[in-house]
């Protein structure tokens, strides 16, 4: 773990990616087949290979109680230490006692093993603690970061792809693709090695990427990118991926995480499709009774995260599965394919079933669609219906008829695009509007990570109810990191109650701030919480007095609601 702990360093130490890859790939040279494909994973941030549903299942607070039990530093030492490194890793390689190292790449891989098939809390510490105790601090360090998910050094998963085709003379396209259908850096590093990325061959329920949207402000503008596009409906759900073969089908979300647990009525459904296949699509709680389409995010976010969903939830908030693309299907992958011959693909994997459209689309004009729409056994699997456009009127009355049916917006798409995993370019557009935005005060503020190490850039803001503030939510995107470097010497200087990591502020500072929904949630004293927010601008007009109230926040509620 010394040379890979020292290499780690080295890529931290320049922000050049040639010569970041250079250093991976002149590393993994060094090492035999077996090492270099432990050391590709580790570098990619992971303990194991993405494909694999292993998790080693250490908290971040537990990790943070054994770095000071080992260390014997006092909890206020590590928080200061913490405030100016920025993460865990770099405070366990800072505070850490001296040791001579025992712990090879082989040896940390067993390690991370034993942890994730450990059972208890006492037991996967036990096993950290044993590791940690072998380690440097500098390999400490890096061990630290690698159980938490993020090295910090500027390396990709792109970049590790690189360097292993720079250092065994692969072509990097035929790199990518290798790795993309195994889900195993490490087992592309062995191809590589051996020559043999043809070899590599699609591994079913291992989630691909998934191909990413642009936004387009305007109609104008999302046709200045292609004249003729295909157009769905943007739905106000969670994109999901499923995997479908042999009688079985499970669920991945964008995260690749596996969600088939919080939708136990989906799987049988999809399982019935015939051949082995991989759809795109979206899970969205769905109206079955009256219209046919699909209801706000906040009834589908009663499903989310849950392992066990009883049959009382299934009930109160049905779900259906949108489905819009297809990658693979009966053996060959899809992705390299027009999206206009994947449609074709996707019509005849699902005609056979009868695929409902939904209700509330039959009257359509310009309609894409199959199937005779009648209600059938597979109503809970529905084709994401689509629309042509080739002019910014027809857009924008698609866009206005997409909002009336409740969904977010479009979906502007290139009839000619391949399906891109992982990228976002312009050949997907999403046109959308926030729901609105809200004037509050910002009450506490927290410590960035990255590149924002050092600097208070995660602001905990609140609206008024009656006399007193209510926090409503928490953003950390929109500013330019200008102004972030001036909120951060002003926040310094009026700090109420310094938490460590947290800092109670005086509430003086008014943001204004755009949100796509708001939801009931406990988790903040307002009693709602924000769908992705986003700073628009520091409202520096503002007094604090001026900022919204919890009638504004209700108001904006019951309309959503409506």
């Amino acid at each position: 773990m010394r040379g890979f702990a020292e290499t780690c360093e080295r890529i931290a130490a320049t922000s050049k990616k040639l010569e970041k890859t250079a250093i991976v790939a002149e590393y993994l040279r060094t090492l035999a087949a077996p090492e270099a494909a432990i050391a590709a994973v580790f570098l990619s941030g992971r303990p194991f290979p993405l494909w694999e549903e292993t998790t080693l299942q250490v908290g971040g607070s537990s990790l943070w109680r054994m770095v000071q039990e080992i260390s014997g530093k006092t909890d206020h030492a590590l928080r200061e230490a913490y405030r100016k490194l920025g993460d865990l890793g770099a405070v366990a390689g800072a505070v850490l006692p001296p040791r001579e190292s025992s712990l090879t790449l082989t040896a940390t891989e067993s390690f991370f093993r034993q942890i994730a098939a450990a059972r208890g809390p006492a037991a996967k510490l036990a096993l950290v603690r044993e590791m940690l105790t072998q380690c440097t601090p500098l390999e400490a360090k890096y061990v630290v970061k690698i159980i938490t998910g993020d090295l910090r050094i500027g390396l990709k998963e792109s970049l590790v792809e690189e360097a292993i085709a720079k250092a065994y003379g692969s072509t990097l396209p035929g790199l990518q693709r290798a790795n993309m259908l195994l889900g195993d850096l490490g087992e592309t590093l062995k191809l590589a090695e051996a020559q043999k990325l043809g070899e590599a061959r699609m591994r079913l329920f291992h989630p691909l990427g998934f191909m990413l949207a642009s936004p387009a402000e305007s109609a104008e503008e999302a046709l200045s990118y292609f004249e003729n596009a295909l157009v769905e409906d943007k739905y106000d759900g969670i994109r999901a991926q499923a995997h479908c073969a042999n009688g079985a089908a499970r669920l991945f979300s964008r995260t690749r995480d596996d969600i088939t647990e919080s939708f136990p009525e989906l799987p049988p459904v999809l399982a019935s499709l015939a051949g082995d296949l991989i759809l795109d699509g979206e899970i969205v709680a769905w109206n079955f009774a009256d219209s046919g389409q699909a209801l706000p995010f906040t009834a589908l976010q009663q499903r989310l995260g849950r392992k066990k969903v009883s049959d009382k939830l299934i009930a109160e908030v049905p779900v259906a599965y949108l489905v819009f693309d297809i990658l693979y299907a009966n053996g060959e992958l899809c992705i390299d394919k027009p999206l206009r011959e994947r449609a074709e693909i996707l019509r005849k994997a699902l005609a056979a079933e009868r695929i409902p459209v939904p209700h509330s689309f039959h009257q359509a004009q310009g309609l894409l669609a199959f199937g005779d729409n009648e209600p059938v056994a597979l109503e809970r699997l529905l084709r994401a219906p689509a629309f042509q456009a080739s002019s910014a009127t027809e857009l924008d009355g698609l866009f206005e008829a997409a909002r009336a049916r409740g969904n977010e917006g479009l979906m502007i798409k290139d009839p000619a695009s391949p399906y891109t995993p992982g990228r976002r370019g312009k050949s997907w557009l999403k046109m959308k509007r926030e729901l609105a935005t809200l004037d509050v005060v910002v009450t506490a503020v927290e410590y960035g990570h990255g590149k924002r190490i050092g600097m208070l850039s995660d602001y905990t803001f609140a609206v008024w109810e009656e006399e007193r503030l209510v926090n409503i939510g928490k953003a950390y995107s929109g500013l330019t990191d200008a102004e972030i470097a001036q909120m951060t010497e002003w926040f310094l200087a009026h700090v109420i109650e310094d938490q460590g990591i947290r800092l109670v502020v005086e509430p003086k500072v008014v943001l204004e701030v755009a949100f796509n929904n708001m939801m009931l949630s406990d988790r903040h004293e307002s009693g709602y919480a924000l769908r992705f927010p986003r700073i628009v601008r520091i409202r520096e007009d503002k007094l604090p007095e001026e900022a919204d109230t919890i009638e504004r926040v209700r108001e904006i509620y019951e309309k959503q609601k409506a």
